[in-house]
C-alpha cells in the first residue's frame, strides 16, 4: 500500500508542477499585473477604470459578443441538422466523416485565415471564378468585411458544434422512435415532443462552448482584419505586443474582465441545463 502512494506521488508531482506552471502562475501573474500602475508601480484600479470608462473598450467587448454570439447561434442550429444527418449514414460511413470532422475542428487560425484569403479573398479562387460567370459580389460581400469575419467564425465553430453533438444523439434510442410510430406520432411531433428535448441540455451546453471558443479566438481574426475590427482579443496582443506601445499592466485588466465575461457565460449555461433537465424530469 505504501509502494502504491509513493508510486501515485511520483507520477502526479509533475502533473502538478505542469498546472502550476502554465496555468497557475501565468494566471495569478494576469490578475496581480492588472492591479499595477503603468510602468510596475504600485496597487491601483487605474486599469479596469479605464476600461469602464473608454469606449473603445466597451465597443470591444460588445463586438467580440456579439460576433460570438451570432456564429455560435448559426453554427449550433447547422450543426443541429448536420449532425443527424451523419447518424442516418453507415457506420462506417459515419466514422470516416468523423474523422474529418476532428481534422477540421483542429484547422483554425493562420492557416485557416490563408485559406480563406486564397478562396475568398479580393483575387480569391472563387472571386475570380465568380467574375468569369459574369457574378460580382464584391459590393455585396468582402471577406475583410464584419460578413467576411462572421463566416470565418462560423467555419471554425461547426466542426467543434458536430463533435460534441454527435454522442447526444446516441441517448435517443430506436425503441423510442418506433413506440411513438405504433401511438401515432409522425416524425415531426417524436422530435419536437421527444427527441429535441432529450437534446436541449446538451444543446445549451455545446453553444456556451462554442461562444467561449469565439469569445477566445484571436489568430483567425488578426490574420484576416488586422487591427481593422476592434475586438478584445485583438485589443490585448496590441496592447501586451504594442502596436504603438506597449501597456501589459491594461492588457491584463481586458484579458481578467475577458475571463470573468467566460466565466459568466458558463454559470448562465450551468443555470440553464440545470433548470431545462429540472422542469424536463
Amino acid at each position: 500500500m505504501k509502494r502504491f502512494v509513493s508510486m501515485f506521488w511520483v507520477t502526479t508531482i509533475p502533473f502538478f508542477a505542469m498546472i502550476a506552471l502554465f496555468l497557475l502562475v501565468p494566471l495569478l501573474s494576469m490578475i496581480g499585473g492588472s492591479f499595477q500602475a503603468e510602468g510596475g508601480g504600485g496597487f491601483t484600479i487605474s486599469n479596469y477604470r479605464e476600461i469602464f470608462s473608454n469606449p473603445y473598450y466597451l465597443q470591444a467587448f460588445e463586438n467580440s459578443v456579439l460576433i460570438s454570439f451570432l456564429s455560435a447561434l448559426i453554427g449550433i442550429v447547422v450543426a443541429v441538422f448536420a449532425t443527424y444527418a451523419i447518424t442516418r449514414f453507415p457506420q462506417a460511413l459515419q466514422q470516416r466523416v468523423l474523422v474529418i470532422t476532428n481534422l477540421t475542428s483542429n484547422f483554425a487560425g493562420i492557416p485557416l485565415a490563408f485559406a480563406f484569403i486564397v478562396l475568398l479573398g479580393n483575387s480569391g479562387l472563387f472571386v475570380l471564378l465568380a467574375k468569369q460567370l459574369g457574378i460580382d459580389f464584391g459590393q455585396s460581400f468582402t471577406l475583410y468585411s464584419w460578413s467576411g469575419l462572421t463566416l470565418v467564425y462560423i467555419y471554425f465553430q461547426l466542426p467543434l458544434a458536430v463533435m460534441l453533438l454527435y454522442p447526444l444523439y446516441n441517448a435517443i434510442q430506436k425503441q423510442w422512435m418506433e413506440a411513438a410510430e405504433l401511438l401515432g406520432a409522425s416524425p415531426w411531433e417524436f422530435w419536437l415532443r421527444i427527441g429535441f428535448p432529450v437534446l436541449l441540455p446538451g444543446i445549451v451546453g455545446t453553444f456556451s462552448i462554442l461562444f467561449a471558443n469565439a469569445m477566445g479566438a484571436y489568430a483567425s481574426a488578426y490574420a484576416l482584419t488586422g487591427s481593422n475590427y476592434n475586438l478584445v482579443p485583438i485589443r490585448i496582443g496590441a496592447l501586451v505586443s504594442g502596436d504603438i506601445f506597449a501597456r501589459p499592466e491594461l492588457g491584463s485588466a481586458l484579458a481578467v474582465l475577458l475571463g470573468l465575461t467566460l466565466a459568466a457565460a458558463l454559470i448562465v449555461n450551468e443555470w440553464l441545463t440545470r433548470k431545462i433537465r429540472r422542469d424536463l424530469s
